[in-house]
């Protein structure tokens, strides 16, 4: 279980992220589709995982769009969204915010993902829904980042992300 703060107060996750080092966790997620998508889905390319609570909140927005920035200057790499959101809302805002670049997945068919990556929150006012986190991953899978954000109101390293990626 690891504490990170909302707005201050601590508040507790299911477990810890995967290691540095670590194989990811696969995954089963929905895309705007209702498609399931599989970590499997992007072997051989590096990922980035910016897992947000919500794309419903203003640092889950900002993130989104500095991402999706950092995804047109490398095409090479997949980036991903993951939130509890429904499809239909991360589409909806995917377009309007022209986020082309970015995949978003969401957790409505089930929170293994969250599990598995040690995401979930457990109390607090946002009990049931991910902390935000950005996980990076090798072509093989390997995490070469893990970052639980301290503060769920605060925005990740968005340096340190990319730094991994293009490493």
């Amino acid at each position: 279980m690891a504490t990170v703060k909302l707005d201050g107060t601590p508040v507790n996750t299911i477990g810890d992220l995967p290691a540095v080092g670590s194989i990811g966790p696969d995954f089963d997620l929905v895309n705007s589709a209702l498609e399931p998508v599989k970590l499997g889905q992007f072997d051989g390319k590096r990922k980035l995982l910016n897992i947000v609570p919500s794309i419903d909140t203003g640092v889950c927005a900002l993130s989104s769009r500095k991402f999706n920035d950092s995804a047109k200057e490398n095409p090479q790499h997949e980036f991903m969204v993951i939130a509890a959101d429904l499809p239909f809302a991360m589409d909806r805002f995917a377009k309007a915010e022209s986020l082309e670049n970015l995949h978003f997945l969401s957790l409505i068919r089930g929170k293994m993902f969250a599990k598995a990556y040690g995401v979930l929150l457990v109390d607090g006012p946002l009990a049931g829904i991910t902390t935000r986190a950005v996980v990076v991953l090798d072509g093989d899978n390997t995490v070469l980042h893990a970052e639980l954000v301290d503060d769920i109101t605060h925005e990740p390293d968005y340096d340190a992300a990319m730094a991994a990626l293009n490493q």
